[in-house]
């Protein structure tokens, strides 16, 4: 393990509104933004639904979400001109998350949308689920940790957790997966690199154990602050 995947400790105790991290929620005018962002506030964050370039760079974390086409969300990031800065979000080692689309963005591209360039955050291409399953996974499944989600602090508490999956594309398997579902065999349900997270799933729409998955990304924005603190001291 590398000391950027090494994990950064989770405060047990509630946040208080003062102490609460400020989290970015990239609002690039596509998906149901909103319902991540009530979702982050609701598990004790300072979250704001946000381009604002200067609120983005001041934030503790940053979330990317998505729902819909691969093509449409990039080109939304883009006319927003928020692409640029997901990655330089994502690159400067405080908490960054992307959700359902959100994490497919974060690849180098998808074949649901040839020729569009994704943000390259993540390497690969996004690719359909087997042709033998039924698309799009629209359901609860169960997610899996492997040796990477053993010890990843989002997923604590989380290895053999429900979610809810809406999607016709995942991302490929690799070393920074860090859950699988089985559908059609395992699939890439969420993974970590560094500080940088991604899941397949809609935490949001998750009831406990996706409160639970946000709540853990909080408190690693909030430990993240304390770092920069000490370190600003």
């Amino acid at each position: 393990m590398s000391e950027s995947d090494a994990p950064l400790s989770i405060a047990s105790a509630p946040l208080s509104i003062a102490s609460a991290p400020l989290i970015a929620v990239l609002d690039y005018g596509i998906g149901n933004l909103h319902s991540a962002h009530q979702s982050f506030r609701h598990v004790g964050a300072d979250a704001h639904l946000t381009s604002d370039h200067g609120l983005i760079a001041d934030a503790d974390a940053v979330v990317l979400p998505g729902v819909g086409a691969f093509g449409a969300c990039m080109r939304a990031l883009h006319d927003t001109n928020l692409a640029e800065v997901a990655v330089a979000a994502a690159a400067d080692e405080r908490p960054f998350i992307g959700i359902c689309v959100g994490m497919q963005l974060m690849y180098e591209g998808s074949t649901e949308s040839p020729g569009v360039e994704g943000l390259g955050i993540l390497p690969g291409t996004v690719d359909w689920l087997p042709d033998d399953m039924i698309r799009p996974q629209m359901q609860w499944n169960r997610i899996d940790a492997t040796e990477v989600g053993a010890a990843d602090p989002l997923l604590d508490g989380l290895d053999g957790a429900w979610m809810y999956f809406v999607h016709s594309l995942v991302g490929p398997a690799g070393p920074h997966v860090s859950a699988t579902c089985a559908y059609g065999g395992p699939q890439t349900a969420a993974i970590r690199s560094g500080t940088t997270w991604a899941t397949q799933f809609h935490p949001e729409k998750s009831a406990k154990a996706g409160l639970g998955l946000l709540r853990n990304f909080v408190n690693l924005a909030g430990a993240s602050r304390s770092a920069d603190a000490k370190i600003g001291a």
